[in-house]
């Protein structure tokens, strides 16, 4: 079943012609940290060239600790954030929280990444922990 999802005043929408994502997890990075507002983002990644999207999407150009492009994506019109999409990677990590809501419901998180910058009051293993990006 193709992941489907859309921005909060659904301008954007999107679908991941995928079985499954490739992680489904909680990301701990300061930047998603960030660009969610919360302690984390959860993330669904899946392959760049599964993805297809429609509407006013708006793209900034941030810097990884590798020194990598990392774009953030979000809608044009009410600024909810869609995905984030490491340059140097064929991945893509969709914002868990922009699915489908029936979709949702289904997410099985099995992984955290980015833990080194894991605030110290979520300290509590949320999944299986990677200090940065698992190799």
């Amino acid at each position: 079943m193709p992941l489907t999802g859309h921005c909060l005043c659904k301008a954007v929408t999107y679908t991941a012609d995928v079985d499954a994502p490739l992680l489904t997890g909680y990301d701990h990075c300061d930047d998603c940290q960030r660009q969610s507002g919360s302690t984390y983002s959860l993330v669904v990644v899946v392959p760049k060239e599964k993805l297809s999207t429609n509407g006013p999407i708006k793209k900034w150009k941030g810097t990884a600790d590798s020194g990598n492009a990392v774009y953030r994506w979000f809608c044009s019109e009410c600024g909810s954030p869609i995905a984030h999409e490491p340059e140097a990677a064929p991945i893509i990590a969709l914002k868990g929280g922009s699915l489908d809501t029936e979709i949702k419901k289904t997410l099985k998180p099995d992984t955290e990444i980015w833990t080194a910058s894991k605030l110290p009051f979520c300290q509590e293993h949320l999944a299986k922990p990677f200090e940065h990006m698992p190799q």
